[in-house]
């Protein structure tokens, strides 16, 4: 496999886990600093399929991890909680 079909492939890994992140994570502080970082790891979500779609794949996988660091650290900060046990391991230990 060249690099470009195995970042093609990681894309389409952490996409699909991070579509269940993004559902299964609950903001629990409504301060408008946290909504705020709940919102930006929605839009790199976004983002990442958008450039994937316009074939940019750096870019895409880029974003994708940008917006799995912005839930990882929601969710080290206590400002998320994810309502599906079975993602824990897809983030870093709490």
């Amino acid at each position: 496999m060249n690099e470009k079909d195995e970042l093609k492939t990681q894309i389409a890994k952490h996409t699909l886990k991070m579509t269940k992140a993004i559902s299964k994570t609950r903001l629990i502080m409504k301060d408008k600093g946290f909504r705020e970082l709940h919102e930006s790891a929605i839009a790199y979500y976004k983002d990442s399929k958008h450039f994937f779609m316009k074939k940019k794949y750096v870019q895409s996988f880029e974003a994708l991890m940008i917006s799995w660091a912005y839930l990882d650290a929601g969710l080290k900060l206590g400002v998320f909680e994810l309502t599906d046990e079975s993602m824990k391991d897809y983030f870093t230990n709490e």
